[in-house]
């Protein structure tokens, strides 16, 4: 029989893994690449516009003894996402792991009031960045086109199931298709040794919320959750981390749950 088991290259300190995280230079993102660098990985540091942001994400990581460098891409135009793989291919080799964390929310607003220059923004940094980012790792990993394997992590949202009425609609959608992606992708490249698999925050308390002009919403949202109170962006990034790991050797096309209960 074939040998189909995803591969984990080996992480010990001569040969560290490569991990991109999307969007990494604040909340989930950055959690995720600091913890990452903690468990040996070398983080490439994606970032759209805040340089600074990044920058700081990095030092933290090197000041620790770990790699990472920032890398500007807009991971919603194929010509910047190219560059950006080119660039870590370039410095590091092929990636080893991807964490598509880059996704905005616009202000709550419902469905009649909502622009198509709204929703185009959207879907293309959330839904079609992903597909990007994931295509191009999919061309490193693969077993197929002479990689090792590899694992990708897609942050997607407990909105995808919940819908968000009355507020984010366009983004429980843009996250729903992130979903779908990802279980079609898990199945499509499992025997190239890649898993694929999603994890789906709930109210996490992290400035996206100020973004969609709700600052205090993780808060004033904390009454209606089982466990009283918003996540952190750490503990989702322990999530993220447990499917990168050979823990996860067996969990491929997985939508892990990490809202509090709800």
């Amino acid at each position: 029989m074939p040998d189909n088991t995803p591969a984990t290259p080996d992480t010990s300190p001569g040969h560290p893994r490569t991990l991109l995280v999307t969007g990494g230079s604040r909340g989930i993102g950055a959690a995720t690449a600091l913890l990452a660098a903690q468990r040996g990985y070398r983080v490439a540091v994606n970032y759209h516009s805040n340089s600074l942001a990044a920058d700081e994400v990095v030092r933290q990581i090197r000041q620790g003894g770990g790699q990472a460098m920032a890398v500007q891409a807009d991971v919603a135009k194929e010509a910047e996402v190219l560059r950006m793989f080119g660039q870590i291919d370039a410095k590091w080799g092929p990636l080893d792991a991807l964490v598509n964390n880059a996704g905005v929310v616009d202000v709550a607003q419902r469905v009649e009031a909502m622009s198509m220059e709204r929703w185009q923004r959207l879907f293309s940094l959330n839904v079609l960045g992903t597909m990007l980012c994931a295509r191009e790792a999919v061309r490193r990993m693969s077993r197929r086109f002479g990689g090792v394997g590899g694992a990708i992590v897609n942050v997607s949202s407990i909105a995808a199931r919940l819908g968000s009425a009355g507020q984010y609609v366009d983004y429980a959608a843009s996250k729903a298709a992130v979903d779908t992606f990802t279980l079609g992708l898990a199945h499509e490249v499992v025997t190239d040794g890649i898993r694929v698999n999603a994890v789906r925050p709930g109210v996490i308390d992290t400035d996206i919320h100020a973004s969609g002009g709700q600052p205090d919403r993780a808060q004033r949202l904390a009454p209606t959750l089982p466990m009283q109170r918003p996540g952190t962006a750490q503990e989702v990034a322990y999530a993220v981390l447990w499917l990168l790991s050979d823990e996860a050797s067996y969990t491929t096309g997985t939508l892990l749950d990490t809202g509090g209960g709800r």
